[in-house]
């Protein structure tokens, strides 16, 4: 199981980015994905998680209304839209998986994901 996040990048306020978190060595639409972020000085936080099972999404609330999770299936891909970013987003953001086709995301946290990304960082900066 393996899982490669990328497009971060230094972007200005207000601006937009697509994170992308490719999966490799499992079929990533039958396990639940989730994004994490890390600011510097900071605990990971869960940002979003989209469950299999259900295919419900749950959001972290600062960022429902300018984040989107979404799956490329036949890419065995998915993405994390970021609109209007802003400052305090900044941090570098991580998917995870754990294969449980059954995990609900409801409470979803870092101690339930044993399957990580590398990191992208994200600095959004005027």
């Amino acid at each position: 199981v393996q899982l490669q996040a990328s497009g971060g990048g230094l972007v200005q306020p207000g601006w937009s980015l697509r994170l992308s978190c490719v999966a490799s060595g499992f079929t990533s639409q039958y396990y639940p994905i989730a994004w994490f972020r890390q600011a510097p000085g900071k605990e990971r936080e869960g940002v979003v998680c989209n469950s299999f099972s259900s295919g419900s999404t749950f959001y972290e609330d600062s960022v429902k209304g300018r984040f989107t999770i979404s799956r490329d299936n036949a890419k065995n891909t998915v993405y994390l839209q970021m609109n209007d970013l802003k400052p305090e987003d900044t941090a570098v953001y991580y998917c995870a998986t754990v294969l449980r086709s059954y995990y609900h995301c409801s409470n979803f946290g870092s101690r339930d994901f044993n399957s990580w990304g590398q990191g992208t960082l994200v600095t959004v900066s005027s």
